[in-house]
C-alpha cells in the first residue's frame, strides 16, 4: 500500500520488466496455485491448524465456480499483507493496524457511494488519519469488476483548460473533461481547488456522476510560520489521501473496487503535488517571494522553493492537528520495519527509488539501505488504468462476456 509514499500514490507505475510482472487480470485464470500459497501463509503465520482442510475446501470451490470466497479474517489478513508487500511504500511499519471494512455484499452504485462517505468519515477521524480499506466484491470469474471507479483518489480538484493554461490540477483534466461529458454540473465560477465529483460504475450500471460529500473532506490552507506573504497565496489540501485506482490481488482473486488509505507524506504535498510542472507548479512563485534569482541555476532556488513549501505543508497540516509525516522520522520507521521482517523471516520488499524523498534525501535513513528484494509478490497492490470514455463500461463487458460464454 503506498500510502505515506514519496511520490503521489495514484502517478502512473512503471514496472520494470526484468523484475516485476503484474499478475493476469483474465477472469477465467485459474487461482489455484496463488491460493494454496495464500492459504498456506495464513495459516502458518496465524498460527492455525487443519489447513489441509481448508485449502482442499478452497479447490473444490474453485473447480466448481472457478474462484472461492475468502473469510473475513483470510480477507483482512491478505490486505495487510498486501501493504506489508508493498515495494513502493514506505510507510509499512504500520501495516497490522490497516482496518479493513469487508463490504464485499455492496455491489450497486448507491451502496458504494454510502460506503465511500463512510470510509472518508472513518479515516478522517477528525484529523487523526486512519489507515482504512473499504473492499468490494472481488471480480466475477467470468466476467471480470463487477464495479469500479474512475477517479485515481477519492479526493482529488479539478482541472479546467482555460484557453492556453490549466486552472488547478493539470493532473485532472481528463477526469474532469469526462466527469463533464457524462453529465456533471461544475461550480458557476471556476477555482484552482474545486472537488472532482466522484464516477463509479458495475457491471449493471453505467458510470454515474455523483457529487463528494464536502462536509466530509478536510482541507488545510497552507501557510508559512515565518513568511507571511507565503498564505496569501491561497494554496490548500485536502487532508486524507484515499487511492481509488488499485487493484487488490489475495490469493489469487482480484478486487478491482478497494480504495485505501494512509495518511500524507509531507513530501507528497509539498514536493509532488505543489512542485511538479504538471501539477500545481509553484516553485518559481515561491522563489519570487523569497526574493531568489530563478535567472540563476547556481542560486539553486528550486531547492530554496521547495524546503520553503515543505517547511508549510507541515506546519499547515500539525497546526490544524492534522496527521502528516515528515521524511526523516518515516525513513527511521521504515529501518525498524525492516528489521522486523528480517527477524520474522520475510523478505524486505522495496523499490529503493521510490523510498527516499527528494528533501533532504541524502540523510534519510532508508538511501543507505540498498538490498532490498525488488519483487512485487501477492497479495499486493497493482495499478489499474483509469477508464477513459472510449472504452467499453463494465456493464458492456459484462454483457459482451455472457454472450461470448
Amino acid at each position: 500500500m503506498t500510502v505515506s509514499n514519496t511520490r503521489d500514490c495514484s502517478e502512473q507505475v512503471r514496472y520494470p520488466a526484468r523484475h516485476i510482472n503484474p499478475p493476469s487480470v483474465d477472469p477465467t485464470e485459474d487461482p489455484s496455485t496463488e491460493a494454496i500459497e495464500f492459504i498456506s501463509a495464513y495459516y502458518k503465520e496465524r498460527k492455525l491448524s487443519d489447513v489441509a482442510n481448508r485449502i482442499a475446501g478452497v479447490l473444490d470451490e474453485i473447480a466448481t465456480t472457478g474462484t472461492y470466497w475468502q473469510t473475513s479474517a483470510e480477507l483482512a489478513y491478505g490486505a495487510r499483507a498486501a501493504w506489508r508487500q508493498s515495494a513502493r511504500c514506505i510507510g509499512r511499519a504500520r501495516w497490522s493496524g490497516l482496518q479493513v471494512r469487508d463490504r464485499r455484499a455492496v455491489t450497486t452504485i448507491n451502496g458504494i457511494d454510502s460506503e465511500l462517505a463512510e470510509h472518508l468519515r472513518v479515516a478522517d477521524n477528525g484529523g487523526r488519519i486512519r489507515s482504512v480499506i473499504t473492499v468490494f466484491a472481488p471480480d466475477h470469474p467470468q466476467t471480470g469488476p463487477r464495479a469500479r471507479i474512475w477517479n485515481d483518489q477519492l479526493i482529488r480538484y479539478c482541472g479546467w483548460q482555460l484557453d492556453d493554461e490549466v486552472l488547478g490540477d493539470p493532473a485532472q483534466q481528463g477526469m474532469t473533461e469526462a466527469a463533464l461529458q457524462l453529465g456533471w454540473k461544475p461550480p458557476d465560477v471556476a477555482s484552482r481547488f474545486d472537488l472532482l465529483p466522484w464516477v463509479i460504475e458495475t457491471a449493471t450500471e453505467d458510470p454515474t456522476v455523483i457529487d463528494v460529500p464536502r462536509h466530509l473532506v478536510r482541507e488545510v490552507a497552507l501557510a508559512h510560520p515565518d513568511h507571511s506573504w507565503f498564505a496569501d497565496l491561497g494554496l490548500q489540501w485536502h487532508a486524507l489521501p484515499v487511492i481509488a485506482s488499485m487493484r487488490l490481488r489475495i490469493g489469487g482473486v482480484n478486487y478491482s473496487c478497494a480504495p485505501f488509505n494512509g495518511h500524507y507524506l509531507a513530501d507528497e504535498i509539498g514536493t509532488r503535488n505543489m512542485c511538479d510542472v504538471g501539477r500545481y507548479n509553484q516553485l518559481r512563485t515561491v522563489a519570487a517571494g523569497l526574493g531568489l534569482n530563478t535567472e540563476n541555476e547556481a542560486s539553486l532556488w528550486r531547492e530554496h522553493a521547495a524546503l520553503l513549501i515543505n517547511q508549510a505543508v507541515l506546519h499547515s497540516f500539525r497546526d490544524a492537528g492534522v496527521r502528516i509525516s515528515e521524511p526523516h522520522r518515516e525513513s527511521e520507521l521504515f529501518m525498524r520495519f525492516c528489521a522486523h521482517e528480517e527477524q520474522a523471516g520475510r523478505p524486505v520488499y522495496g523499490d529503493w527509488s521510490w523510498l527516499n524523498g527528494s528533501v533532504g534525501w541524502a540523510a534519510l535513513h532508508a538511501v543507505h539501505h540498498r538490498y532490498y528484494d525488488s519483487r512485487m509478490p501477492n497479495p499486493n497492490f497493482w495499478p489499474r488504468a483509469r477508464t477513459p470514455l472510449s472504452e467499453p463500461t463494465l456493464r458492456e463487458q459484462n454483457a459482451a462476456a455472457l454472450q461470448g460464454g
